[in-house]
């Protein structure tokens, strides 16, 4: 199987684990705040990374090796994802996903200097689709910024940079490794933010699923979304993952009752025509 197409996959394995976890961290924000959610969810992250190795036998391969690089990483992504909670809770859905998807153009911009890939003209051109298709669905009113907007147009750009990081560490480091200190760094950096003020919420039993839901989520995303990055330059797997706007668009009509118009699929298909042209693109230029 061609790598891009394999890569296509994995994403959308990412794609349905994200949407997922916004459902999921909705609906926990009554009862705890993003610092909370972050640490819980990264101590489920950790007990199933642990698991998992010790099944699989992948255990000696965490290592010490890069830590500042995972350190990098996981610090951008602990900021874009307490920001992205935040915004989840404080405007629709579909526009916090249109405006995280500001991150394929900041990755699109700086991954010939963070990673050293090549911009390629259908490559820029299926990034630019992308986002053409996002104004039409989201169709932005700037009068509306508030701090959820601005939120989560700031998790785009911490987003951008876990995700350039995230290629550079595939190359050394290996998927279980990656996703240990994902998790284990993320817990520390959940227990310090979220206890600093001596009171830390436990989540209730209603609440403890979505909790799991979460972790399992939030892990499986990376999971998916390091395997895809290993397989194919980031300006190809990035932009892929605009199909995760109209498929939370219909998901927060359908749950929340958030407006939902025929916009919504017409730039869904757009985003879909940009992303088929350039994995076709790379398909041709693969074989």
């Amino acid at each position: 199987m061609n790598p891009t197409f394999k890569a296509a996959l994995w994403m959308m394995g990412s794609i349905a684990s994200f949407s997922s976890m916004a459902v999921a961290g909705r609906e926990v924000a009554v009862e705890l705040d993003t610092f909370e959610i972050m640490m819980f969810r990264s101590l489920f992250g950790v007990l199933i990374v642990v698991m998992i190795a010790a099944l699989a036998g992948t255990w000696r391969e965490i290592n010490t090796g890069n830590m500042r690089l995972h350190t990098v990483r996981n610090l951008a992504h602990f900021t874009g994802q307490n920001l992205w909670f935040y915004a989840v809770t404080a405007i629709p859905l579909a526009q916090v996903f249109a405006l995280e998807f500001t991150s394929p153009l900041w990755v699109i911009v700086l991954s010939p200097l963070i990673l050293g890939e090549r911009l390629t003209g259908m490559r820029a051109l299926a990034a630019v689709m992308g986002f053409i298709g996002i104004l039409i669905v989201a169709r932005p009113d700037m009068a509306g910024i508030n701090a959820g907007v601005i939120s989560a147009a700031s998790a785009a750009i911490f987003f951008a940079l876990s995700i350039m990081f995230t290629k550079r560490l595939t190359r050394t480091q290996s998927i279980t490794c990656i996703l240990f200190y994902l998790t284990a760094m993320q817990l520390v950096f959940g227990i310090i933010a979220a206890g600093y003020d001596g009171d830390i919420a436990v989540p209730s039993a209603d609440a403890l699923p979505f909790v799991v839901l979460i972790g399992a989520a939030g892990l499986l995303a990376h999971f998916c979304l390091t395997n895809a990055l290993a397989l194919a330059p980031a300006t190809v797997v990035v932009p892929i993952d605009f199909i995760r706007l109209p498929a939370i668009a219909v998901v927060g009509m359908l749950l929340y009752n958030e407006a939902l118009d025929i916009w919504v699929f017409a730039g869904a298909a757009i985003i879909f025509a940009g992303n088929y042209i350039n994995i076709w693109s790379e398909t041709r230029q693969k074989s």
